[in-house]
């Protein structure tokens, strides 16, 4: 199954778990009407004797007060978590993690997350730590994979080596590549929803201790601190009804993709040691607390399902357990019983050895930066990080066959995966002045700016100096000093700048993100001509940074015969982009006649000149919607239409379109 089937199922499967909870809340509405039924009968005192007995409307009224606790706590959810993972970090107790911090333990978690991130062609995700956790836990969340976070415990720091904490990132990376976090996310509003009938049950539980004896109005019912008591323990015990058909929903749900991201831990990391250890030293830890991967924030069971490990104790086995035993899953990696490991705090540091694993260049694994002063110092900086054009992004076959991310059979265990032909070390690296400076919000800002300047034409350079002097005058020496080392890079490397520098650029507050995106707009449009390499940096720039980035956003289109035009203006523009004008149109036809469904004909080609940038944002927007089985084709036909290889600004251009796609950057073996 490929990246964009596990998307395609992660959807069918949200779906389907919005069904199931229809019917729980059926189940609900219809215990609560036959309870209050009763409870209204034993108040009047009066013997079983018809509906006539009950008010007007009364089970009307109780169906519609229900529907509005269970569909307003859902909704009320679901609003507040809008901003996506960084609202689910936060409601699990977890802190923001500063991209240039150098505490030690932070340093090496957040190298790890950088390392994978741009091996898989994605932006960046934030990271959060969650301090009171001692346990061996972690997760990932978000609605799309480019405004995702990941989150750890303060015990998955102090108790794991860099290569098992590499495995458990792995691990939490699958998930955001394979679309359970849309999934999760909704899953986390459905349960609040059916939770506020039993919290209204324990306020009047609560209210009827509180007040006296005294009987009713009428005097033949029984007392007023009696009813409040017995209609919310009612409405208690009823509401988890729907936390009964909840843990059982996501239980089914969450169990078979933790088996899945083990397996894909070991393929990113060719290493089934590493989330192998992991899961052995919280079956040690378990040996001594019950639960080697509790957490004990409150709203544990709204996120049960997210986490790496059982979040409970109760939650360990049987019916209602989000995650296979851990005795299972070490069985699936190694294909062989194996012993649990003492998971005690490691108290001295490892450097770990550069260019392990993964492959990177030397030093980009490397934590030996992490003691270092939080301020930005270029001479101490460290080494950079690598191309995500020469590191095989995960999951992407070169003939544009997403090869599995593991094993989804439960029978077929994985540990061959660790055999695999390491990924080839890196040849360029992006300079440590720019790798410092991506890590913090200030410089990262200038960093973009830094970007867009074009000192080849010294016309419209001076323009944009001019700009900077005007709306940013403290960073313009930065911007210039930047900009030097941003002239070595070769222009393929930008977007993976951009990629690094996005946990920064997101700790600027709203206005200066607003004054980020209209300072950089003002730059390409100096010279009064926006080039395709602007246009593409700008798309996805707003694309992160907009008001309206991180939201969810829904499946619109089911095919590209919805989006015909569309996908002929991307492929026409990629084919322009590689050839020159008497190939161009024929590059898009031998690209479209590889679908013939889609019927584009070279009537339908958009030559160079008549290329409207407007219109290919508008198709990027509208590709944003579509449904997950189909954005394949429209990487592949681009592919195809760019021929063997592509130029620096071939491979900008399917970097915008996987950004918009929320899809990972394909691997590209020669660049022109």
């Amino acid at each position: 199954m490929n990246f964009f089937e596990h998307q395609a199922q992660a959807h069918k499967e949200s779906k389907k778990l919005l069904f199931l909870f229809a019917l729980a809340v059926i189940a609900i509405v219809l215990a609560v009407n036959f309870t209050l039924a009763l409870l209204w009968i034993w108040m009047k005192g009066q013997p079983l004797a018809g509906a006539h007995l009950y008010p007007r409307f009364f089970f009307l009224t109780n169906t519609g007060v229900v529907l509005l606790f269970i569909g307003g706590g859902t909704l009320f959810e679901m609003s507040r978590l809008r901003e996506g993972g960084d609202a689910v970090a936060r409601m699990a107790g977890g802190r923001l993690v500063s991209p240039d911090s150098r505490e030690l333990q932070e340093r090496r978690l957040l190298n790890i997350v950088e390392e994978m991130a741009l091996a898989s062609g994605i932006a960046c995700p934030r990271v959060y730590v969650m301090d009171d956790e001692d346990a061996i836990n972690a997760f990932a969340a978000g609605y799309h994979q480019n405004e995702a976070v990941v989150a750890v415990t303060r015990g998955t720091l102090t108790r794991l080596s860099r290569d098992e904490l590499q495995g458990v990132i792995g691990h939490e990376f699958s998930h955001i590549l394979n679309g359970d976090m849309r999934m999760n996310v909704k899953l986390i509003g459905v349960l609040f929803g059916i939770q506020m009938l039993a919290g209204f049950g324990r306020t009047l539980l609560d209210i009827g201790s509180h007040i006296g004896g005294s009987r009713s109005r009428d005097d033949k019912g029984p007392p007023l601190q009696l009813i409040f008591i017995a209609f919310g323990a009612a409405l208690f015990v009823i509401g988890y009804i729907g936390i009964f058909f909840g843990r059982l929903i996501k239980s089914a749900v969450s169990r078979q993709r933790e088996f899945l991201a083990d397996a894909s831990a070991v393929q990113f990391t060719r290493n089934p040691d590493g989330i192998g250890g992991a899961l052995r030293k919280i079956g040690g830890l378990t040996r001594e607390n019950k639960c080697g991967s509790r957490i004990k924030h409150h709203n544990v069971e709204q996120l049960s399902h997210m986490f790496l490990g059982a979040a409970r104790p109760n939650l360990l086995s049987g019916l209602f357990a989000t995650h296979p035993p851990i005795e299972t899953r070490l069985q699936r990696l190694y294909g062989r019983s194996v012993v649990f490991l003492d998971a005690s705090e490691i108290t001295e540091e490892v450097t770990h050895p550069a260019g392990a694993a993964m492959g990177f260049a030397a030093g980009s694994g490397s934590d030996s930066d992490a003691g270092e002063s939080p301020r930005i110092n270029y001479n101490t900086a460290p080494t950079g990080l690598p191309s995500p054009l020469d590191v095989s992004p995960v999951g992407f076959h070169p003939e544009f066959g997403y090869r599995p991310v593991g094993n989804s059979e439960a029978s077929t265990p994985i540990s061959s995966t660790a055999s695999s032909t390491p990924t080839a070390p890196s040849k360029q690296q992006i300079p440590s002045e720019i790798v410092q400076a991506a890590r913090n919000p200030q410089a990262a800002n200038a960093l973009v700016y830094a970007l867009l300047l074009d000192r080849k034409d010294p016309v419209s350079y001076q323009l944009q100096l001019d700009i900077l002097r005007q709306s940013a005058a403290q960073q313009c020496a930065l911007v210039t000093l930047l900009h030097e080392a941003v002239e070595t890079l070769p222009t393929s490397m930008h977007f993976a700048v951009l990629d690094l520098a996005m946990p920064a650029l997101k700790f600027l507050n709203p206005e200066q993100r607003q004054q980020l995106l209209g300072i950089a707009a003002r730059l390409i449009a100096a010279d009064q001509i926006v080039t395709q390499s602007e246009f593409v940096l700008q798309i996805v720039l707003q694309r992160r940074l907009s008001p309206s980035a991180g939201r969810d956003v829904g499946v619109k289109y089911n095919g590209l015969a919805q989006l015909k035009a569309e996908t002929g203006l991307l492929v026409s523009l990629m084919a322009t982009t590689e050839f020159a004008a008497d190939h161009a149109q024929q590059a898009y036809l031998d690209s479209v006649s590889s679908m013939p469904e889609l019927a584009l004909t070279a009537e339908q080609f958009v030559a160079r000149d008549a290329l409207d940038f407007f219109e290919v944002k508008r198709a990027l927007d509208k590709f944003q919607q579509l449904a997950p089985l189909a954005k394949p084709f429209v990487i592949r036909l681009m592919l195809k239409a760019g021929g063997n290889n592509l130029s620096s600004d071939g491979v900008n251009l399917l970097r915008s379109v996987c950004a918009a796609l929320d899809a990972p950057v394909p691997e590209l073996f020669e660049v022109k």
